[in-house]
């Protein structure tokens, strides 16, 4: 049987009865299982996590989005993290019985729902990128909400599927497919968003860092904190370990120091026992040796 898991990011991390009214289709659904879902106030957003059958977690996804687009209003979204909609990105991960082509077609049937039962423009991003420039979600994120107006009047940002205008309250959304993806942010005790912001410079792959990180600055003014926000698209290849070093090396250089960190979502298991295994020296360690 053919198992996909679905990764709905919702711009509403505040209202709990909003967060409830969105994630309440993905309850009790025959064929999906719902996970998880972690709201942040900072962030102003929930990342929801969903799997089972294709065909049943696409659906009940369709149907969450809706009610978000009818929940949210982006016009008085405010958050620390990047946005342009009300469902802000959506990407399905093929687990088992299923190739990422199988995921690719799942993630356009989902955005050709979108677009013609919500007039939502909807963008394919990663391996569902139409073009090559719309692979890297945060360039088709690039000008957020407040920016869509305009990005949507150049022809080369044409969405994929809906109207070339955006929904006048859930903007547009992001769907796709992709590999599995650890989300880790890294706490900095300083307000300063430069020295955030120079960190995530150095360590992500566009500006010549780690091959496997993207990477951010965030500020986080309740907590007087900023953070480096990361995408680790393969753990395998970049560990959890090797991105927060790295952040706690180049934190030195300003005076700066670590102060935590968080995972937001789930994680795969492996990629916390490898952690585990680095700071505690563990020789011939394997997962057979888990309980």
């Amino acid at each position: 049987m053919a198992i996909v898991q679905c990764v709905p990011n919702f711009s509403e991390g505040v209202d709990l009865d909003k967060i409830e009214k969105i994630v309440s289709p993905l309850r009790g659904v025959p064929g999906v299982k719902l996970l998880n879902y972690e709201a942040d106030k900072d962030y102003n957003r929930v990342v929801v996590t969903v799997i089972g059958e294709p065909q049943a977690v696409k659906n009940a996804v369709f149907e969450a989005i809706g009610v978000a687009a009818q929940t949210i209003d982006m016009n008085n979204h405010k958050g620390q993290h990047s946005r342009f909609g009300a469902c802000d990105v959506c990407p399905f991960i093929p687990i088992k019985g299923m190739t990422m082509e199988d995921a690719v077609a799942l993630s356009k049937e989902l955005g050709e729902m979108v677009g013609e039962s919500y007039n939502i423009p909807v963008f394919l991003y990663e391996a569902s990128a139409t073009k090559p420039e719309r692979e890297n979600l945060a360039v088709v994120r690039k000008g957020e909400y407040e920016g869509l107006d305009e990005k949507l009047k150049d022809p080369a940002w044409e969405p994929d599927f809906g109207p070339a205008k955006k929904h006048p309250t859930a903007g547009a959304i992001a769907i796709g497919a992709r590999k599995p993806l650890i989300a880790y942010n890294i706490n900095l005790d300083t307000p300063n968003i430069e020295i955030a912001s120079k960190i995530a410079k150095t360590i992500r792959h566009s500006n010549g860092g780690y091959r496997y990180i993207k990477a951010g600055p965030v500020e986080v003014p309740e907590r007087n904190i900023t953070q480096v926000t990361m995408n680790l698209t393969d753990y395998s290849k970049t560990a959890i370990y090797r991105a927060f070093e790295a952040v706690k090396m180049e934190a030195r250089r300003y005076g700066v120091n670590v102060t935590g960190s968080e995972i937001v979502g789930l994680c795969p298991m492996e990629a916390l026992i490898d952690t585990a295994a680095y700071y505690l020296g563990l020789e011939n360690f394997s997962l057979d040796k888990v309980l």
